[in-house]
């Protein structure tokens, strides 16, 4: 039944429900043989709009009768600083006729009248404007634009489908580029990209990442429409000055789409080069071996230093970035109570400590959500002391180490992705400190071959759910892969409030042959014993931890 609307208000009635979408409900690989095997079925990149309208005219053609559905249009047609409005589009309830059309066009348009009563997303949205932009049109909209109402007949239910399809792959399969480049089978790349899509939905790419990547998917469209509007605003021979402009906006066009190949080919993979990541040289230490107090505030006074040495070289910085640029190995940075950010943190070579004053709480440093990387370090020995670290939206851990050591004592971790994570090779201590709030990967993930001391810590809060084609897992606070077995020592943590495990131990389904101690683990086929073995393994001291999750140790096969 459709709203009713009171004649005295004079307000637009609610919207009714539209039919659900389809595609949340379809597994992967059913959604790779819907595209490749049913609807594109080898056709060549050229050839994909066409197939897909004959798609689309085949579904419209089973339905003779009008139907209704909600127009969601631009809403740079109805206002002038649409730019304002928090609403993506301005929603019209309308009855949709269809007709074939008479020539052969990969848009498909169906003539469209408002119903009555008339509804809107916008309460005070008038009616009139809603006929005059309806009469500039020609009352003809693009199909794509439609969206069926739900509780129609079942013909409209297909329909619907149908549309929800086309929808998704123009929006996130199909590229503007694709038919100027050469691939054997346009399939194939299809395919990837329902998987780039499935990996970002079940967040086993990190959401921060999968959300920047639609944002410049979506700028891709934006700035080609403004190109394509731009070149055919001019009527007769360019000036140099639109010359200029149309090679500006072709030049930037070009290096987004380059940008987004790249991020597509590596898989938006959270530990590789999404973005030209500087090196930084490690410096070592001074020729004189001499050590540097580096002082953090915003403003200094005599009472701040008074417990310094007089005999130590002070230098004194009003923000973390200068500070961390001013280090040899072996200096102290003293952070002085209040909230810092410093994008230098991603880049850490040189043997340092930077520490607070005060309670951790007092000392903030705040990632920038525009930044792949949080706090990242190549050092050889690294210490962390007194500082609470806050995650805003950085697509790795909140702490990688990458290489050598790192110290983690009495801070506060309030993560946003995935906690500390210890790559290959790389060794980590954390004492009393706190790990909470991550949301796409454990609070601490140790890689094949690394090292971790954790005593005294509280890990807690980590949801950690990596969804997989058949069920979700979630894994729980600490996360540990052995391929090689790494190397993990607990002592006095107290491990609680995660959305799994506490301590799970990713063991793959394959175990190489050169795997040594590994192999022997899953011969037995007793779960217990395969733990308890593990935890010999990786010195895990379970009786001096506290684990309070679901199942305290799980081993889990990846």
């Amino acid at each position: 039944p459709l709203p009713s609307v009171s004649e005295e208000g004079g307000e637009a009635a609610p919207l009714p429900p539209q039919c659900p979408p389809h595609l949340d409900a379809v597994s992967r690989s059913d959604m790779v043989a819907l595209y490749c095997d049913t609807l594109l079925r080898g056709c060549k990149a050229e050839e994909a709009g066409d197939a897909m309208s004959k798609y689309l005219l085949e579904k419209l053609k089973m339905k003779e009768n009008n139907w209704l559905g909600i127009w969601k249009a631009n809403p740079d047609l109805f206002f002038i600083n649409s730019e304002d409005l928090v609403i993506p589009s301005v929603g019209i309830l309308v009855e949709v006729t269809w007709k074939p059309p008479q020539s052969s066009s990969s848009q498909i348009k169906a003539s469209i009248s408002v119903v009555e009563p008339f509804a809107s997303n916008i309460a005070n949205m008038p009616r009139e404007l809603v006929d005059n932009i309806l009469e500039e049109l020609d009352h003809c909209v693009p199909l794509l634009e439609i969206y069926p109402v739900e509780g129609q007949d079942n013909t409209v239910s297909e329909i619907a489908q149908a549309l929800d399809i086309v929808r998704f792959f123009y929006d996130f399969i199909w590229r503007d580029w694709d038919a100027d480049e050469s691939c054997e089978t346009y399939a194939a790349l299809v395919e990837e990209r329902i998987k780039l899509w499935c990996d970002i939905q079940n967040g086993t790419i990190p959401a921060p990442l999968g959300h920047r990547f639609k944002k410049h998917l979506e700028k891709y469209k934006i700035l080609r429409l403004e190109l394509i509007q731009y070149q055919s605003n001019i009527e007769e021979e360019p000036t140099e000055e639109e010359v200029v402009e149309c090679w500006k906006k072709y030049y930037e066009l070009v290096m987004l789409c380059g940008l987004l190949k790249i991020w597509e080919d590596l898989r938006l993979r959270a530990h590789g080069p999404l973005t030209p990541r500087i090196l930084r040289r490690r410096k070592g230490y001074r020729d004189d071996r001499k050590t540097v107090t580096h002082t953090v505030a915003k403003t200094m006074t005599a009472e701040m230093i008074k417990n310094f040495s007089l005999d130590a070289p002070l230098q004194h910085h009003e923000n973390l970035n200068a500070a961390l640029e001013s280090c040899y190995s072996g200096d102290t940075i003293v952070i002085f109570p209040g909230e810092y950010k410093a994008e230098n943190l991603s880049l850490l070579t040189e043997d340092i400590t930077i520490k607070g004053t005060g309670k951790p709480e007092e000392t903030r440093i705040v990632s920038e959500p525009t930044h792949d990387t949080f706090v990242l370090s190549k050092a050889q020995d690294i210490k962390l002391m007194q500082l609470t670290l806050v995650q805003q939206g950085t697509v790795d851990g909140i702490v990688v180490v990458e290489s050598g050591h790192m110290t983690i004592a009495n801070c506060v971790l309030k993560c946003e992705g995935t906690g500390v994570c210890v790559l290959t090779g790389a060794s980590l201590t954390v004492t009393d400190s706190e790990i909470t709030g991550a949301q796409q990967g454990a609070g601490v993930e140790l890689y094949p071959g690394s090292t971790a001391l954790l005593e005294g810590n509280k890990i807690h809060h980590c949801n950690n759910t990596r969804a997989s084609e058949t069920s979700p897992r979630s894994l729980g606070g600490i996360n540990i892969k052995v391929v090689p077995v790494p190397k993990l020592k607990m002592k006095n943590n107290h491990i609680f409030s995660n959305r799994g495990h506490g301590v799970t131990i990713l063991q793959p389904s394959e175990i190489p042959a050169s795997a040594e101690g590994v192999g022997e683990l899953t011969a037995s086929g007793d779960a217990e014993e395969t733990v308890s073995k593990l935890m010999q393994d990786l010195r895990l001291e379970k009786n001096t931890n506290t684990l309070d999750d679901v199942k305290d140790i799980a081993v889990v096969h990846s």
